[in-house]
Parts: structure tokens; C-alpha cells; sequence
């Protein structure tokens, strides 16, 4: 039950004016006729600032949500973690404890989950996650549970079991029919760039999906389309994280 009281919630991120979550929680209050709640931005440049939008003197806050780049940044703030949470490395929903702790959720995963489930087809077995940041770790999270075999992609590896984008050869690109984007390449406004995969080699037989939902369709979901490919942008995974947060910031 959702208590009708003054409550503030927010969204923790750097240069996040275009964010979708404002808006669909705004949209939502006025819909639960809960005027006295409101949702703002935390626009941050460094996480070190954290701890001054959650002094005691300012407005009491119930809810965070965390977008890029302080999904594993923040846990140092944190009191507690949820075992979802604790286990990613990364947090996207903040609660604040009637006790005054805070406590870090990954909603992510119930939202890249719930959004890919019904994409995959029985040759769906092998998934690329393009990046290494928090959001990635939901997402192989969700691959690791549904027994989805992964790999990595970054532009750093530093000796680790991780591919570089040199690494991508027509076999790789043949074998992992599932490639996910977890990089904010390609994102308005920069929306002419696309992660360096060889495109080229991509069938029908692939599922590209890009947690990017702005533009709806980015350079990397066009040219898998191109090919044939099945293509998902993350709009729907954002408004089930932002409805699993919501659940999470209500439940007693």
C-alpha cells in the first residue's frame, strides 16, 4: 500500500537532463493522485557530492534511482545491500530505511530479464556483452540465470577473460547470436556513432539488443536490422526497473 505522505525520489546520475525516469515517475504520481510526492534529478559531476544530497537538513528522501556512471560508485554510501545487489557489484535502486540506512537493489535485472525473455528463440544460447559497467552486470546477471553462456567485449582488457573489439571475427559473430550493448555509445545526441563489431557477419539467426532507448532506433540496432536481425532498444526494460523500484520503495 502506498502511503499517502510527502515523499521525495530521485535519480542519481552526471549530465541526465534527457532522462526518461522523471518524466514517467511524474507521470505516475499524477496518475496515483499522489501530488505531494515529487521526482528530481540528482546531477551530479562527482560521487563525492552524494552525501550532501542526503544530509538530514535537506527534504526527506524515500527513493533513489542510479544511472551512469555511478551504478558501482555509489555502494560506498550504502549501509546494506540486497543479495541480487551484493552479488552484481552494481546498484540502480537506492531505498532509504525507516531507520535511517540505505539500502542498494538491482532493478535492472528484473527489467533486461522480463524485456529479453520472450525475444529468444532455442538458438539463443551464446550472448555479447558489449561494455563492462554496471549495467553490464545486471545483464550477464539475467544471461547466468537463464543459462545463457556469455562473453565479454570492452575496449580495455588488461590481460582479462574479457574481448577486445579486435577480437570479433566472423566466427565469434556466428557463434554469440546474441549481442547486447551496455555502452552509452550511440546515445543522443552522439547518435552517428556505433560500437566497433563487424556488422557485417550478422543473419537473421541474431537478437541485437541495446539498453539505449534514445534514439529509439540506434546506429547499432539499424545495422543489425539491416541484416535481418531481431532488434530491441531498452525502453521497455526501463519502465520495468522503474516499476520494480517502485515495488521496492513501497513494500514494508
Amino acid at each position: 500500500m502506498v502511503e499517502k505522505e510527502n515523499k521525495t525520489f530521485g535519480l542519481l546520475g552526471k549530465n541526465i537532463e534527457y532522462s526518461f525516469s522523471r518524466g514517467y515517475f511524474s507521470k505516475k504520481f499524477e496518475k496515483l493522485n499522489l501530488q505531494q510526492h515529487k521526482y528530481v534529478n540528482f546531477d551530479l559531476q562527482k560521487i563525492a557530492d552524494f552525501s550532501s544530497i542526503i544530509k538530514k537538513d535537506s527534504q526527506p528522501i524515500a527513493g533513489i534511482n542510479v544511472t551512469i556512471p555511478y551504478k558501482q560508485e555509489v555502494l560506498q554510501y550504502l549501509d546494506l545491500l540486497d543479495e541480487t545487489a551484493q552479488e552484481i557489484g552494481a546498484v540502480n535502486t537506492i531505498k532509504f530505511l525507516k531507520n535511517g540506512q540505505l539500502k542498494g537493489y538491482n532493478s535492472d535485472v528484473v527489467g533486461f530479464e522480463k524485456s529479453l525473455l520472450p525475444l529468444l528463440e532455442k538458438h539463443h544460447n551464446n550472448a555479447l556483452i558489449l561494455g563492462t559497467g554496471g549495467a553490464s552486470k545486471a545483464v550477464a546477471f539475467a544471461l547466468k540465470k537463464n543459462n545463457i553462456k556469455f562473453k565479454f567485449v570492452s575496449r580495455n582488457t588488461q590481460g582479462l577473460d574479457i574481448l577486445s573489439y579486435q577480437d570479433i571475427t566472423k566466427e565469434i559473430i556466428e557463434k554469440y547470436s546474441i549481442i547486447i550493448n551496455s555502452t552509452p555509445v550511440g546515445t543522443t545526441p552522439n547518435v552517428e556513432n556505433s560500437p566497433n563489431i563487424p556488422y557485417q557477419f550478422i543473419t537473421k539467426n541474431h537478437l541485437l539488443y541495446d539498453l539505449i532507448y534514445n534514439p529509439e532506433v540506434t546506429q547499432f540496432l539499424s545495422k543489425g536490422r539491416a541484416n535481418g536481425a531481431i532488434i530491441k532498444n531498452g525502453y521497455e526494460m526501463l519502465q520495468l526497473q522503474a516499476e520494480e523500484s517502485w515495488r521496492i520503495w513501497n513494500e514494508e
